[in-house]
């Protein structure tokens, strides 16, 4: 019996994608433009992302040289051109990241940037804190950011934490955002001036002859100063900044 449905399994699309978009492509449509078979049925988002590229990461679509939204869908013989996303300086970073990247919460976070981080986030905790509390979601795992939910979000390229950072500062334009030692490393929330007389007992001997301003986190009670460690975290907050 005939299949009504046999013409869609032969329409075809040819697609190109632009700049670091090519990252998420197989070595053999990197910069190149290629043809692929697909359904009417099928959205220009969901060819898309089938192709690798999440919906965070693209920009404009343009279809024969015209502008396209994601839920069209395509004709046989279209020609469609994908650009990367415009990156806008955000007015208030705030970010979420997946499980992985855990010293690159902390790094964002001694950065002065709202950075929140659990090593035991499943997948569907992250859709719904990057959805309800319109937070970045930073992540490795490009099919996480393809869920319809998440609105914001961003495929972090680089392996090792320094260069995710850096990645993260020139992304979203934030050079001049960076406010150091704003935050807790331990728990993300904002620090307290605390005086050295309400915490005196919990310091070691050495700390309370030499140091006389200290902060606090209210949430977790942590400590913090300008000890030895100080200077080193200066040179490095320094060296990131100089590398955007």
């Amino acid at each position: 019996m005939y299949d009504v449905s046999t013409p869609d399994k032969f329409r075809k699309a040819h697609f190109t994608f632009l700049g670091e978009l090519n990252d998420f492509l197989p070595h053999y449509r990197k910069n190149a433009s290629f043809a692929i078979d697909f359904e009417g049925h099928q959205t220009l988002k969901h060819l898309i992302e089938s192709l690798g590229v999440p919906h965070t990461e693209f920009g404009q679509v343009l279809v024969n040289g015209q502008p396209a939204a994601p839920p069209d869908r395509l004709q046989d013989g279209d020609r469609v051109m994908v650009y990367p996303a415009d990156t806008l300086p955000l007015s208030e970073p705030r970010f979420v990241l997946d499980n992985h990247l855990g010293q690159l919460a902390i790094y964002l976070r001694m950065l002065g940037f709202d950075s929140l981080y659990r090593n035991d986030y499943q997948d569907n905790e992250l859709s719904q804190v990057s959805s309800e509390e319109e937070r970045v979601l930073l992540t490795r795992d490009r099919r996480l950011l393809m869920r319809k939910v998440i609105r914001h979000g961003y495929c972090i390229h680089q392996t090792d934490p320094r260069q995710q950072a850096i990645e993260v500062l020139r992304r979203f334009k934030l050079a001049g955002q960076v406010r150091p030692f704003q935050r807790c490393l331990r728990c993300n929330s904002p620090l307290q001036v605390v005086s050295k007389q309400d915490i005196i007992e919990r310091l070691e001997p050495l700390t309370k002859i030499y140091y006389d301003e200290f902060h606090i986190c209210p949430a977790c009670n942590q400590i913090y100063w300008k000890g030895s460690h100080y200077g080193h975290m200066q040179e490095m907050i320094a060296d990131l900044a100089n590398q955007v």
